[in-house]
């Protein structure tokens, strides 16, 4: 834990924006150095232009490379693209667009100027599934999408993720190809042909604030949240969002506040997070001191980060926990959308927290447990046989009233209107519900730890089997299951999960870090489950040695 984490950023850790913007275009990268190739991780390629690892290079190639896999795919429908508040985010638009472009490809960008020209993960999902209604599988005119974006990440970072027609992240297969033809058109130095200046500025527009805002209302009991006036603020964290909370406010009739200076490319107004860097969680308790002046006069503040698929919310009692609030929203949910099949399942990670197990089994549905990451959800929003996602670092997204789709991505938009919807129809916040429901299902005790592992033990813990843990006891308590797969889909979890009747552990090996992390929860409070933590980094670390 850093010392100034949760106070406010001072002038010494504002990034320089000419500089970085400088070296996006100046700085070529070594497709030799592993650091500076492509990479997509569970939410893209993502990077900093001053360390070589997200410059105009890496976007052009990538974005050749979509172009190629998109024709492959045979879509040939139009490719909505929209970029957050992240300095790097318009440079790389740009770029992208003129690749495409020049790719023969039919790109349609944000109309308006201003907060309007952001586009969150969210709206931009949204808009491919709109389009591809009604469309079968295999028609050409399917579209899909591009967001720039890193998400959370600090002001220095860049991000960019694919989102094929289905409207939600791109699988496993799409981004291993997409990177390896990537990688080989920078190993090639290959002269990639671009679009000229005319060319972008004639670019198609689509008005993503008014197709996202409009039709809110088909997911979220607007009118329910009118009635009551709930007293509800938002602070988009300087994200793509500003201009769509101004929206909500301003034409949905919803009694709302906007909070903070709005776009601020070095986001100045920032507390720090953890490891006192800026960072826009808005599930971090740290970077949500940025909200704790405002509390006062509101029943619920909400927050997003810089793409706005990420949610937080804070109540009188605090910041919620994010599995405390996926527990209340799926309970509400269930009981509040009758449109919804009765058949369809609930989708969680399998490292959040097991009162949603107990929710979603007292409400007599199926449990959907997959490995971590939003895009195992994507089929089952698609086709309705799952009503609701959500994982653990505060991503989720559920179906309209009808049991359509409404995103295939994470929405921390529709998940904060979803707690003023809550307070609103029951008269109490997402906290104070959650607390009836640890009475009724138990208190977990939840906490994630880093541990050191070199290379080849995050290997070894990446390709685990359960035969390999011989242990019968945890903490305690009768072992019940070892996972290499999740349940829910029979897919590899890249690492183990361990149960008992009262806990569970779970380890994976970091992408980024010599490190290991460990996920761990027990219903029998914090002192067992420092207990739990002791034990699974006792059995993780024979396992690995042996």
């Amino acid at each position: 834990m850093h010392e100034r984490a949760g106070t406010p950023a001072r002038p010494e850790d504002l990034i320089d924006v000419d500089a970085l913007l400088a070296a996006y275009t100046e700085i070529v990268p070594d497709p030799a150095n592993p650091a500076q190739r492509v990479v997509f991780g569970t939410s893209g390629h993502r990077g900093s232009a001053l360390a070589a690892s997200f410059n105009e290079a890496h976007i052009a190639a990538i974005s050749a490379a979509i172009a190629e896999y998109r024709a492959e795919q045979g879509i040939d429908g139009p490719l909505f693209i929209g970029a957050d508040t992240h300095a790097l985010s318009a440079p790389a638009q740009r770029t992208a667009i003129e690749v495409l472009l020049a790719a023969g490809v039919r790109v349609i960008a944000a109309a308006g100027d201003g907060d309007a020209a952001f586009v969150p993960t969210p709206a931009l999902s949204h808009a491919i599934l709109r389009h591809n209604r009604g469309r079968d599988a295999d028609d050409a005119g399917r579209a899909d999408g591009i967001v720039v974006t890193p998400s959370h990440n600090p002001p220095s970072d860049g991000g960019f993720k694919y989102n094929p027609p289905h409207g939600g992240p791109a699988d496993s297969d799409a981004t291993g190809w997409i990177a390896a033809r990537a990688n080989e058109l920078l190993e090639a130095g290959a002269d990639i042909a671009r679009a000229d200046a005319g060319a972008v500025a004639a670019v198609e527009r689509y008005d993503f604030v008014n197709a996202y805002v409009d039709t809110l209302g088909e997911a979220i009991d607007l009118d329910a949240i009118r009635a009551a006036k709930v007293p509800l603020a938002v602070h988009p964290l300087g994200g793509a969002s500003v201009a769509y909370w101004a929206a909500i406010r301003d034409r949905l009739g919803i009694e709302l506040t906007v909070l903070g200076p709005g776009v601020d490319q070095q986001w100045g107004f920032m507390h720090l997070d953890w490891d006192g860097k800026i960072r826009m969680d808005p599930s971090s308790a740290h970077v949500m001191s940025t909200v704790d002046e405002h509390r006062g006069p509101f029943a619920i503040i909400a927050g997003n980060d810089a793409d706005a698929d990420r949610h937080g919310i804070v109540t009188s009692d605090g910041l919620m926990n994010p599995n405390h609030y996926l527990a209340v929203a799926i309970d509400y949910l269930l009981g509040h959308r009758p449109g919804w099949s009765a058949e369809a399942g609930i989708g969680k990670t399998l490292v959040s927290s097991g009162i949603i197990d107990r929710v979603v089994a007292a409400q007599g549905r199926d449990l959907l447990e997959v490995p971590v990451g939003f895009k195992w959800f994507v089929p089952g929003l698609a086709d309705g046989s799952v009503v609701f996602g959500g994982e653990e670092s505060a991503g989720a997204s559920f179906l309209c009233f009808d049991g359509s789709a409404w995103s295939t991505d994470k929405d921390g938009i529709l998940l904060a209107l979803l707690a003023a919807e809550i307070q609103a129809v029951t008269g109490q916040s997402p906290s104070e519900r959650y607390r009836e429901l640890t009475a009724q299902f138990g208190e977990p005790a939840y906490a994630r730890v880093d541990a050191a592992a070199s290379p080849e033990q995050k290997a070894r813990l990446g390709a685990l089997s359960p035969d390999d843990v011989t242990d019968t006891e945890l903490a305690g308590d009768r072992i019940t299951a070892i996972l290499t797969e999740a349940p829910g889909n029979g897919a590899s979890i890249g690492g183990l999960k361990v149960q008992t009747e009262h806990a569970w552990f779970a380890a994976r090996p970091s992408g980024t870090e010599d490190v290991m992390k460990i996920y761990a929860e027990s219903f029998r409070g914090a002192e067992h489950l420092a207990e739990v933590q002791a034990a699974a980094q006792a059995l993780v670390g024979r396992v690995l040695s042996d």
